[in-house]
């Protein structure tokens, strides 16, 4: 009797033991009912009446009516007790409720996201200006422009607005809306998009202008003339003709950008660090800046770069020098810091860019843009060269330029043909000249084996050059 007391299960309401197993000990059971409580001292454990033995039915009276409103408690192997229900109730039902609020919350931070993304997207893509009537203009010529030679180079035109209408006022007199191209950059994009070409060419540059449409709807002649004329006279479209004309390479698409639009995008990347060989002080561009490394702000750089009577000889020669120098300063800034790889940081640069942009149709949306500004983030910075077209004092005006030949010739053959060109400093380049002559006149003139051809050598710098090094 006392061994089947000893074995027998412990109640249907003991926590954590399915019925049918054995006690630990009679210390961890409930008090039965009428018997002795635990700890009250005796010989041992009496058998109560209240106790179910191993083969019997448990008792079902007030306990087993609590457990179960009444009815039989716990009366198959693993059914849950009357203190387990309510607290696994809970646990998964709070489990449930976090869950469903984390999803909730998960949902609504996409949609504001999406929401956000989609209005940055729309609003960048609605800053850009489309030039139709450009585009238009060129078809009506498309007879005469070159045919593309390598498909996947780009060439593109970069035009700067020297306009003093509207907000450009601050920098000299508006005369009724006219503009010329203050500056014109040609820029070479290898196929393989490991290298980058931007040739500037002078506003004062003597070339054949094409007959253009003007803004009154009239015919220009052709003639002989300054070669930033094309954009007064017939706005891009002429202003590309007359580039493809002096080339033979075919333009892909062109830029316009305006003069707050450059010093929006300097502001937009925290400014530009340059280094000074003298100090400035030009009263006209409203510059003065110490000699040394410094950072310009936007005002400051649009002045560096647009300054002209009081730096070096005061000729535009020099100011090119200026404004490839800082473009290149530019470029590096914006790869260093990582501005092409960060949405955050890029989005400021191309709302400052897009803003005052106007393109052909081929780059009038964000996408396009986003893949041609993609397609140059992976050129190392030395591959990004700056240089000027050869060109010499115009012989019946030394305050005009004209192309130097056959150099001029080479290089547009170079870049038609999507091949390598190089940079160096100028004092480098005409070291290196005079070398080659000494090493000419020291030899007769059929000696030496034939080598392969050397890449054409112009004057130049790259993005990653250091300013305060030359």
């Amino acid at each position: 009797m006392d061994a089947d007391v000893t074995d027998s299960a412990g109640p249907p309401s003991d926590p954590g033991r399915p019925a049918g197993d054995k006690p630990q000990s009679r210390s961890q059971e409930e008090p039965v009912p009428g018997g002795p409580a635990p700890g009250d001292g005796g010989d041992g454990p009496a058998e109560s009446p209240g106790t179910a033995r191993p083969s019997e039915e448990p008792d079902t009276g007030a306990a087993g009516s609590a457990a179960d409103g009444g009815g039989a408690a716990g009366s198959g192997p693993g059914a849950q007790t009357w203190a387990d229900r309510p607290k696994d109730g809970v646990v998964v039902a709070r489990r449930r409720r976090w869950l469903r609020r984390t999803a909730l919350a998960a949902s609504f931070l996409v949609l504001v996201a999406a929401g956000v993304g989609w209005w940055m997207y729309k609003k960048l893509d609605g800053n850009i200006t489309t030039d139709t009537s450009a585009a238009a203009e060129l078809k009506a010529y498309e007879e005469e422009r070159p045919t593309p030679v390598v498909m996947d180079a780009r060439n593109i035109l970069l035009i700067g607005s020297d306009s003093r209408a509207g907000e450009n006022r601050e920098y000299g007199r508006d005369d009724g809306g006219s503009q010329r191209s203050d500056t014109t950059i040609l820029l070479h994009l290898a196929a393989d998009r490991k290298s980058a070409t931007a040739v500037s060419l002078p506003r004062d540059l003597m070339v054949e202008v094409p007959s253009c449409r003007t803004a009154d709807d009239e015919k220009s002649r052709e003639r002989f003339a300054q070669f930033n004329s094309a954009f007064e006279t017939g706005g891009t479209a002429c202003t590309i003709r007359t580039v493809e004309r002096m080339t033979g390479i075919r333009i892909d698409h062109h830029m316009v950008v305006d003069f707050n639009g450059f010093k929006d995008m300097v502001d937009a990347v925290d400014g530009v660090e340059i280094c000074l060989k003298k100090p400035i002080d030009d009263k006209d561009a409203h510059l003065e800046l110490p000699a040394g490394r410094q950072t310009l702000d936007g005002e400051e750089a649009l002045g560096y770069v647009r300054a002209r009577k009081s730096l070096g000889n005061g000729s535009d020669t020099e100011r090119m020098e200026r404004q490839q120098q800082f473009l290149g300063a530019l470029v590096n800034k914006m790869q260093s810091n990582g501005v092409l790889l960060n949405p955050t940081r890029l989005y400021p640069v191309l709302d400052a860019a897009t803003k005052s942009l106007t393109t052909d149709p081929g780059l009038d949306s964000l996408r396009d843009l986003y893949d041609l500004v993609r397609g140059m983030r992976d050129v190392p910075t030395d591959q990004v060269q700056f240089l000027t077209v050869p060109r010499q004092p115009y012989r019946q005006d030394p305050n005009r330029d004209e192309l130097v030949e056959p150099d001029a010739g080479e290089l547009f053959r170079q870049l038609r043909e999507d091949k390598p060109v190089a940079v160096v400093p100028a004092d480098e380049l005409e070291e290196a000249r005079q070398d080659q002559e000494k090493t000419r006149d020291g030899k007769p003139d059929d000696a030496g084996s034939e080598s392969p051809t050397p890449t054409p050598t112009y004057s130049g710098s790259s993005a990653a050059d250091d300013l305060c090094k030359q």
